[in-house]
């Protein structure tokens, strides 16, 4: 998305708290080339993929609720079990949604995300430990609710099908409608736009449906990776994003890092660029790949114990 890539391309050239490691990078993308790194397949196994539209539903909802899996200090990961284990975070979420829907839980129904409480999500959501902002989800599931019926008729896929094809547009159109997909921030009087939900919500239809159907997008490739906190950890235990000392402490300690903040902002637009420069050598080099896989494929390797020697930053936010 030209508007993400633009203003946070100003943020990477004023950065002060972060840098990117071009010799990192060139490093990374070469061991990418001479080892080959194939995207991770859309998974099935903690998505629900069933009848087309409801799964259109089901990926709206669970990237609505798609940010802030990390406990605060002194409290238990938010946990739950399913097929005979405890699963945590985003995967948590995908199965607790995937067994409420099969259950015959109305998840995806516009009205009922409409009256969303706080005491019907933790029961849909239930499990063990801390989710942090349980009231922003319910607000962000009670909007969404909203928009749907007001301007798509309560149907996920008429907001998709009002996207003609566009991912890019897509993102634009949840961004504008919906307060908690308006991801940008304020650096040196100059709007950022990261757009992460947004964005992942497009390249999630796209990897579920394999880039048929309604994950068939002609601007795909136009995406950008989705600023998270998972992805800069990843980008500097492989010393491609390097923190200022006074910030490397922050993080290390998981002292919280203030949302908007000049550090999280570099934070993000760093790892949106590092991001896009690997993909720039890997395609000098003929290979072909686009920022959203190179973003599955680094937030894979950041479910390895490999990759987390060093913490992520702690931001207290709904857009990641």
């Amino acid at each position: 998305m030209k508007e993400v890539l633009d203003s946070t391309k100003y943020v990477m050239a004023q950065s002060r708290h972060v840098h990117i490691d071009k010799n990192a990078l060139a490093h990374f993308a070469e061991t990418i080339l001479t080892h080959g790194a194939e995207v991770p397949p859309w998974d099935c196994y903690h998505h629900y993929r069933g009848d087309p539209e409801q799964t259109v539903s089901y990926l709206l909802v669970l990237d609505t609720l798609n940010f802030c899996f990390w406990a605060p200090a002194g409290a238990l990961r938010w946990e739950r079990p399913y097929a005979s284990k405890m699963v945590s975070g985003y995967y948590g979420l995908a199965s607790a949604l995937k067994l409420a829907l099969e259950s015959g839980a109305p998840v995806t129904e516009a009205s009922f995300l409409r009256d969303m409480t706080a005491e019907t999500l933790s029961n849909l959501l239930a499990g063990s430990g801390t989710l942090p902002l349980l009231d922003e989800r319910v607000d962000a599931l009670r909007e969404l609710g909203r928009v749907l019926l007001d301007e798509y008729s309560g149907r996920a896929v008429d907001l998709v099908k009002a996207a003609a094809g566009s991912a890019v547009m897509l993102a634009r159109l949840l961004a504008e409608k919906a307060t908690s997909f308006q991801d940008k921030a304020c650096y040196e009087g100059r709007d950022v736009f990261f757009y992460k939900r947004a964005q992942i919500f497009a390249a999630d239809l796209y990897g579920a449906f394999e880039g048929r159907g309604w994950g068939r997008f002609k601007d795909i490739r136009r995406l950008t990776a989705f600023a998270d906190y998972k992805l800069p950890q990843v980008l500097r235990h492989l010393g491609i994003l390097i923190y200022a000392e006074s910030l490397a402490e922050k993080v290390d300690r998981q002292a919280l890092i203030k949302a908007g903040s000049a550090e999280e902002v570099e934070i993000r637009a760093n790892t949106i660029w590092a991001v896009e420069l690997i993909r720039q050598a890997l395609q000098k080099k003929d290979k072909s790949v686009t920022a959203s896989q190179l973003d599955w494929m680094l937030w894979n390797l950041g479910q390895q114990d490999t990759y987390r020697e060093k913490p992520y930053h702690r931001t207290l936010s709904v857009f990641y």
